[in-house]
């Protein structure tokens, strides 16, 4: 899969409690950054709730940590998408910080499948979902 469009884009703020005893925000954190900014796509297009007991399901993950995050200060997270398979599409993300937006901080992927969650077995995506990433363009989240 290839072809990466961009989707969507969102502020996130750095929590006291991200960080770790480093001074620097956990290098889990930023999975979790990753995966609201994915959720909140999902949600904007009307997929974050399971239809009809489908829907996504991530089953690799990886991230490159560039720079630390520390606090305070807002994350911002860009999520862009590959060209769908039948039951998959890749996303990538860039993390920076809203008052340093010029510069990455990491760079992450994962790759989601969709699937019948009763079943346990994947499933081919929704057209809705098909059709917006094929009509990919750049979504900022409501602040």
């Amino acid at each position: 899969m290839s072809d990466y469009h961009a989707v969507f884009e969102m502020s996130l703020p750095i929590r006291w409690g991200d960080m770790d005893a480093f001074g620097h925000v956990n290098n889990t954190v930023y999975f979790r950054y990753m995966e609201q900014v994915r959720i909140s796509w999902f949600e904007q297009l009307g997929l974050g709730q399971p239809v009809d007991g489908e829907g996504p399901v991530i089953v690799n993950a990886s991230m490159e940590f560039l720079k630390q995050l520390q606090y305070p200060g807002d994350v911002i997270g860009k999520m862009s998408v590959g060209t769908p398979g039948r039951s998959s599409f890749d996303t990538g993300f860039v993390l920076t910080r809203a008052d340093d937006p010029h510069t990455v901080y990491a760079r992450g992927n994962a790759r989601c499948v969709w699937v019948d969650y009763k079943a346990g077995k994947s499933v081919p995506m929704p057209d809705s979902l098909r059709t917006a990433i094929a009509n990919a363009s750049v979504e900022k989240a409501a602040a």
